[in-house]
């Protein structure tokens, strides 16, 4: 059962996902032709500061208490699940309100330390959300451990919208004031959106409190532990996942402190090196973050169903629900590197008109280099929810930091070179991801009786992405002419993903067995091989 509840998980937390990165994508569309690069350059450090405290104030705490809460659930013990739902709410609690006031307090401090003092504003806006977003986690791991994405997927979305109407009310309100003030307005929706998602699903708690209260009389092994042993096996758990989840906004931070700092030793302004980075990491970063909504579900639902396999001794479904959830990481992430390489400059046409001819070449190029990392970023995202659902919490850790230190060195060095500038940072993010994501491999097969074959997982979604791939570039190549760039993108994009769904089935990239796993996959199988298309 362990693999249908994994895919049926990912699919509610990907759709939510999707919603939410479409909104996402909406709202920074309008906020970046209202405020331009400069102006993303003052919104985006602000957020690689506040990702980095919400990381530790988080990051653990969901996939541990949804780790501790599927082992009692497994164990017929919703009784101790519950005690590990009130005590980690304790500890956040604190955390949250320590971090909070780091910010709060020293907001000038760190915008003048990262090298963009007009991210001022932005910081302080988002100090509500750093108390408010960790204690929403804690409600969305205990629903995980459960098994049910639903709460969390809603709170998702709501947070989401919120966040828009509010960040993009207030950046057209504040851009006459300037723009450090209207990039702190779209900051503040943020926090906007965390107290309405906070407020949704402790409704949805408070909805379920008789259920849960049932659940815990009618249960025959019910136990608690004691509160110490808790918080230890908390901590044990939530520590290493989140110093490994700190490094991806530690090296974002000192990636934004190595642009700003190398930029300007090679001769650009402080403006100018502003500008790059807004290029760098509030535009074309953007379409990078598309396709992790899906790796991001998988992740998070590979956690919980492994767990439980794991918890049981079930080496074959264990196995089972690792190969399977590295092979729909790669389902994701192959497509989505081909068609951003490809269609690049395009696309940030497409969306971003009021950036002008020579930032979409610009921002185009920064694009088609990060492209390249999103295969690695979603197999390192895949393979860690593994490692730490089997106990091996620390391995991605160190895998992950390695590739940090490789990041660090190639920016410093590469960002110093006239003609790569800022490029050099994509380079090295690049770089970075591969060396996580081959280390996560083979200390995977190394170090846990989890085996999982990169080649049997790889070669059939890389011939169906291939395939969409060539489509999207003759689309594209034959349709510029008669229909102009945005429209020859558009066409090719439809096209790509029609493609794409064609070449899954006909390939045997996806099989009559993993349509069973899916939300309606019956009635999709029935459908596709009515039209032959699945055997």
């Amino acid at each position: 059962m362990s693999g249908k509840n994994f895919l049926k998980g990912a699919a509610v937390l990907g759709m939510a996902g999707l919603i939410v990165k479409i909104i996402g994508a909406i709202y920074r569309i309008p906020l970046t032709n209202l405020i331009g690069t400069e102006g993303i350059g003052y919104y985006q450090p602000a957020y690689q500061v506040y990702n980095l405290l919400l990381v530790i104030s988080l990051a653990g705490f969901p996939t541990a208490i949804a780790r501790l809460v599927s082992e009692k659930r497994a164990l017929d013990n919703p009784e101790g699940a519950h005690q590990i739902f009130k005590i980690s709410m304790k500890v956040i609690l604190v955390i949250s309100i320590l971090s909070s006031l780091v910010i709060f307090i020293f907001a000038q401090n760190i915008a003048n330390s990262i090298g963009y003092p007009g991210t001022y504003y932005s910081l302080l806006a988002l100090v509500p959300a750093l108390f408010i977003v960790p204690v929403m986690s804690v409600y969305r791991g205990y629903f995980q451990g459960m098994q049910n994405m639903v709460p969390t997927a809603m709170s998702q979305v709501i947070e989401q919208l919120v966040r828009f109407a509010t960040g993009l009310s207030l950046a057209y309100i504040l851009v006459d004031k300037g723009l450090p003030e209207a990039a702190g307005g779209a900051s503040f929706g943020a926090s906007a959106g965390g107290i309405a998602g906070f407020l949704l699903i402790f409704f949805i708690y408070f909805r379920n409190r008789k259920t849960i209260k049932g659940n815990i009389a009618s249960a025959g092994s019910n136990s608690t532990d004691e509160s110490k042993r808790v918080v230890k096996r908390l901590l044990t758990i939530a520590v290493p996942i989140t110093l490994g989840a700190s490094i991806v906004p530690l090296m974002g931070l000192i990636d934004a402190k190595l642009v700003s700092m190398r930029l300007l030793q090679i001769g650009y302004t402080v403006t100018e090196a502003t500008d790059l980075y807004g290029q760098l990491s509030g535009t074309a970063q953007t379409f990078i973050n598309f396709p992790q909504v899906f790796s991001i579900a998988i992740a998070m639902s590979l956690v919980p169903s492994i767990s439980e396999a794991f918890t049981v001794n079930d080496m074959e479904n264990l196995n089972h629900t690792a190969s399977l959830g590295t092979r729909t990481a790669l389902i994701i992430g192959l497509p989505s590197a081909v068609g951003l390489y490809i269609l690049s400059e395009p696309i940030i046409a497409l969306f971003y008109p009021a950036l002008g001819p020579d930032k979409h070449v610009s921002v185009g190029q920064l694009l088609a280099i990060l492209a390249v990392s999103v295969v690695f970023l979603t197999l390192v995202q895949s393979l860690t929810a593994i490692l730490q659902a089997v106990e091996k919490q620390r391995i991605p850790v160190k895998n992950l930091a390695i590739g940090a230190v490789v990041k660090i060195v190639l920016t410093y060095i590469l960002v110093g070179i006239p003609a790569l500038n800022v490029k050099g940072a994509a380079i090295s993010t690049i770089a970075a991801y591969l060396t996580a994501a081959l280390l996560n491999y083979f200390d995977l097969n190394k170090y846990t009786d989890i085996h999982v074959n990169i080649l049997k997982v790889t070669v059939r979604p890389f011939i169906a992405s291939a395939i969409m791939g060539a489509m999207v570039y003759g689309v594209y190549t034959l349709a510029f002419g008669v229909l102009g760039m945005k429209m020859a993108a558009l066409a090719s994009i439809a096209v790509g993903i029609a493609v794409y769904a064609v070449a899954l089935p006909v390939t045997g990239t996806i099989t009559g067995k993993d349509m069973d796993l899916l939300p309606k996959g019956e009635k999709i199988y029935s459908i596709m091989k009515k039209i032959k298309l699945m055997k």
